[in-house]
């Protein structure tokens, strides 16, 4: 299926053609274009989907007899349609041909990890033995964040006459890449303009039917040898046709050259004045293409784990779709996390926590990409203070879905597949994502050194985050505690008590412990701010000595509840039923999504011990085990490595893994504890996506957290790497199914350090540079610097 630096497929199956499509996605940072065959459009087998990062459109539907809201990433005009048929001299015309045509005979699709380029080849072969073979290579350029380009290649065998081909730019597209949505309003592009120029030019315009983004496509198609075109327009597109000669031993070639532009670029242009220019100035394929491999080897360069076997071809694998979502042409951009990457339409495009599991990464290679992604959140601080007010609280309440505004894009209501029903949607009330915003702020500065981010909209987001969590804690007499009612946890299985009339449950562990982390770290930051900056903080937050004590006490005494001598996910946990797991297994198979199983049944997982993934347990991946440790002691709390051990084994019999993510925790979680399953759960977090574990999901967009969390995993996770002020701590808890590995990061101004890891021992190279050395903390506290242009090695 793969080698070391491709990705490849080369049987054609239908059934998987939108895994395919989404695996083989091409992008820069900027927009993505699915990895779909060129001579079909959407219909049950094919989606093709190209998309603008931060490009969304909010539509209204009528769900259930209700009107909803929906903001969607919006499918853009596809630009990479080609049909073509034979036109032999000796017999009638033959069919148009795509995938799905009787004819094919053989289908082969690579994907280039080193250079970024997609290759599809296909061999047609009729009933009278002519034949035709096609090879498509399609870019997505990486240093010229606008343009795209797709050559074609045909070569008859055993037939004389011309190959008939239309390059179409088409603007009938809508969002009904998720079967599940197909109930929303999906048609988001509207006032199409279309037009020629010469030199083989085609355009269209558009725009989005709100907020009203105009969008400018150019495509430039160039034949070889030349020929002429014929135009024609459409309401919705373009046409130009061409006749190209065929003939045995001897290759025609179409090229089309895409030039993206919205009213979002900066600096501001009329995009279809950009468009225009912006293809007419490309530079012929083959110059694009070199092009396109240098810019992708810098990228490898910064960013590559060297991972040897399987688990490393699959980690490249993932690096390059985080990269092709988020990459340094991202920095200039005012977008968040997509959960799926720019690779299809669930989740509507929207930003979950997953920053959470993408910005470690990025914090350690390219460190402005992720202060970018931190921006987005701090350009949304006026919608998370208006939210949390509108709430009746204080500070900044984060929404759980996010898009262009800030504003909460959680869907109302939601369809259970199984059971056809459409059903209320709380999982609005996770309000733990405000916690993921801070920890990541605070991670990047302690990875990166930014005191200046820190201090300035870091400090902003962090005191406002702390300040909502203070307020929203309620201090019970009778516990002697704060508690924080009506909440969802991470493992969103849970959203009421059974048979309570009002949704949410209290003092989810994750939720309470992060909230007492937050407002931890919003004193500390408070302490260490220069005067100047905290008597500007305090003025305008108006923060004074009374919010702060408050702020210390909650730290202090949040309510964590226990059952059974573990930390329990949430207060009353302990009470619910036991679910009868073999039954349900041997009944159903797959009971990854057991809410929907249990909801068909006319049941609510709301009565069981069950999680879908990872929720107390993401404890012991946020922190390590002392941390942990020493968070709990902060709330008056015993923890210790027993019940700890004992928690993690309880959930662990207790999660259905309906999500990417629960995999990638509790291989994170069981590795540091040296676990008998860390690896099991390791290569399911591995294959998620590559083996579409979840089902049929990927074909819908790929999980981008779930990506960067793999490759964290063997860089932080298995190395023990944590990045703080007193230096780079490095700690490893090896997996002897990758016993050897190495990569480079950034920390706090050094660029380019290597990490090497060896079964027994560790070298660490830094770079020759102005900075001074770097100090390496070992397991018992042991220091070491190592200078610029040194290598040490150390034995563990």
């Amino acid at each position: 299926m793969s080698t070391g630096w491709s990705w490849r497929y080369d049987r054609y199956d239908p059934a998987r053609e939108r895994l395919v499509e989404a695996l083989c996605t091409l992008g820069n940072g900027r927009f993505a274009t699915r990895g779909s065959a060129p001579e079909c459009t959407a219909d049950a087998t094919h989606y093709p989907g190209t998309y603008l990062a931060g490009c969304y459109d909010r539509r209204t539907s009528v769900v259930a007899g209700v009107r909803v809201e929906n903001e969607d990433l919006v499918n853009l005009p596809n630009w990479t349609l080609l049909r073509y048929r034979c036109l032999p001299d000796d017999g009638p015309p033959g069919d148009w041909l795509t995938p799905d045509s009787g004819e094919l005979r053989h289908y082969d699709v690579q994907l280039d990890l080193r250079g970024g380029g997609l290759t599809r080849r296909l061999f047609f072969q009729d009933a009278h033995g002519r034949g035709l073979r096609v090879t498509h290579i399609r870019i997505v350029h990486m240093g010229e964040t606008g343009l795209a380009a797709q050559c074609t290649l045909f070569r008859a065998y055993g037939w004389k006459g011309t190959v008939e081909v239309k390059s179409v730019l088409d603007g009938a597209v809508t969002n009904a890449g998720v079967e599940r949505y197909r109930h929303l309003e999906g048609r988001h592009l509207t006032d199409h303009r279309t037009g020629f120029e010469p030199g083989g030019v085609a355009w269209l315009t558009s725009r989005t039917v709100d907020p009203g983004v105009r969008i400018a496509l150019a495509v430039r198609t160039v034949t070889h040898p030349a020929c002429p075109v014929h135009t024609a327009a459409t309401a919705t597109g373009t046409v130009q046709t061409y006749r190209l000669p065929a003939a045995p031993r001897s290759s025609v070639t179409v090229v089309k050259t895409l030039a993206l532009h919205t009213s979002l670029d900066r600096p501001a242009a009329d995009p279809l004045t950009a468009a225009v220019g912006s293809v007419g100035r490309a530079s012929a394929f083959p110059a694009l293409l070199s092009a396109q491999r240098a810019a992708w080897q810098r990228l490898w360069e910064q960013g590559e784990p060297h991972v040897p076997g399987e688990a490393g071809r699959i980690l490249r694998l993932h690096l390059f779709h985080l990269l092709q979502t988020l990459s340094p042409n991202t920095e200039e951009l005012d977008v968040g996390v997509p959960a799926r990457g720019l690779h299809g339409e669930a989740y509507r495009g929207h930003v979950f926590w997953d920053e959470l599991f993408v910005v470690p990464y990025l914090s350690l290679h390219f460190p402005e990409v992720a202060q970018s992604l931190l921006l987005y959140r701090h350009r949304r601080l006026p919608a998370a203070r208006e939210a949390a007010r509108r709430a009746g609280a204080e500070g900044a309440m984060y929404p759980w879905q996010s898009a262009s505004s800030g504003r909460e894009e959680t869907q109302e209501l939601h369809l259970n597949p199984r059971s056809g029903r459409w059903l209320p949607d709380f999982s609005r009330l996770q309000r733990h994502v405000g916690s993921a915003v801070a920890y990541n702020v605070w991670r990047y500065a302690q990875t990166t050194g930014d005191l200046g981010f820190l201090h300035s909209a870091g400090a902003e987001i962090l005191l406002e985050v702390a300040r909502h969590w203070a307020g929203l804690a309620a201090f019970d007499p009778g516990a002697r505690r704060y508690r924080i009612r009506g909440v969802v946890g991470p493992d969103e299985y849970h959203d009421a008590y059974p048979g309570a009339t009002t949704p949410g449950i209290d003092d989810n562990a994750y939720t309470n412990a992060t909230a007492a982390w937050v407002l931890a770290r919003g004193l500390d930051l408070v302490a260490e701010l220069p005067d100047a900056r905290r008597a500007e903080l305090r003025e305008q937050l108006s923060l004074d000595d009374e919010e702060l004590a408050r702020w210390e006490d909650v730290s202090r005494r949040l309510h964590l509840p226990f059952h059974r001598g573990v930390v329990s996910q949430f207060e009353g946990y302990g009470n619910l039923a036991e679910l009868d797991w073999e039954a349900y297994q041997g009944r159903y198979g797959d009971i990854r999504r057991l809410d929907r199983i249990l909801e068909a049944e006319g049941d609510t997982v709301n009565r069981y011990q069950a999680s879908k993934q990872a929720d107390t347990l993401m404890l012991g991946y946020l922190f390590r085990p002392e941390e942990l440790y020493g968070l709990f002691a902060r709330l008056g709390y015993a923890l210790d490595d027993e019940m700890w051990r004992a928690t993690v084994a309880y959930y662990l019999r207790r999660t259905s893994h309906g999500s990417t993510l629960s995999s990638l925790v509790h291989g994170w979680v069981l590795a540091r504890q040296k676990g008998a399953d860390a690896w099991r759960y390791c290569e399911e977090a591995l294959l998620g996506d590559v083996a579409d574990v979840q089902g049929g999901t990927t074909g819908e967009g790929i999980h981008l957290g779930a990506m960067a969390g793999t490759i964290d995993l063997v860089e932080r996770g298995i190395t023990g790497l944590e990045a703080g002020a007193d230096g780079l701590r490095v700690a490893p808890v090896p997996l002897a199914e990758i016993p050897r590995f190495s990569f480079t990061l950034c920390f706090q101004g050094h660029r380019g350090v290597r990490v090497r890891v060896l079964p027994g021992r560790l070298a660490v190279r830094v770079p020759a540079s102005p900075q001074g050395p770097l100090t390496v903390v070992l397991p018992g506290g042991r220091r070491f610097a190592v200078a610029p242009g040194e290598e040490r090695w150390f034995r563990l």
